[in-house]
């Protein structure tokens, strides 16, 4: 997995393009937000969240799909439990992953963050493949954005209290900011 500033764009990782983006209004990239997903909720593997991503959710094979099917949303990543990394959306442009949200007494996080899904609930524990690619994933964003640091590094709880609890508190928080400086994990 490297990332080619010049597009945004992650090589070696599979890009699953979402229209559910737009162009940035700075083009500020300091905040990177972990949230987490399956779909249905619980299940993991069913490819739903890509499909979801990209408004094709076929909102007849569950009934929470149709609750969810008229948003539209993404995130740059999404993390699946064995470590697969898909891209959605350029880091260069806006997904539209934070909603109503507000950081270091700023609004609309969305302007400023990438978003990263992890496959996931908030009480069922990540596994190991994902903190590997999470952590190198966030190594390079880090590396390129200099804004970017470990501290501004947060969950959707954070940026959306009250509205949000991803990625919940099975999320190993120590886990990944150890790993950001060991490069073994």
């Amino acid at each position: 997995m490297q990332l080619d500033p010049s597009t945004g764009w992650f090589q070696g990782i599979c890009h699953c393009p979402s229209p559910n983006c737009n162009a940035r209004p700075q083009g500020e990239i300091s905040l990177l937000v972990v949230h987490n997903i399956s779909l249905p909720p619980g299940q993991f593997g069913t490819g739903k969240v890509q499909a979801f991503f990209q408004n094709r959710l076929p909102v007849g094979e569950h009934p929470f799909y149709a609750e969810i099917a008229s948003l539209q949303v993404s995130a740059h990543f999404f993390i699946e439990r064995d470590g697969a990394v898909t891209q959605f959306v350029s880091c260069l442009e806006r997904a539209w992953h934070a909603g109503q949200s507000r950081f270091d007494g700023r609004d609309n996080c969305n302007d400023f963050s990438l978003g990263v899904e992890l496959e996931g609930t908030d009480d069922e524990p990540y596994s190991d493949a994902q903190y590997a690619s999470l952590a190198e994933l966030s190594r390079q964003l880090l590396a390129a954005y200099p804004a970017l640091t470990p501290q501004r590094i947060r969950g959707h709880s954070d940026i959306a209290p009250g509205r949000k609890t991803d990625p919940g508190r099975a999320f190993d928080w120590q886990r990944l900011y150890a790993a950001l400086t060991d490069r073994k994990e």
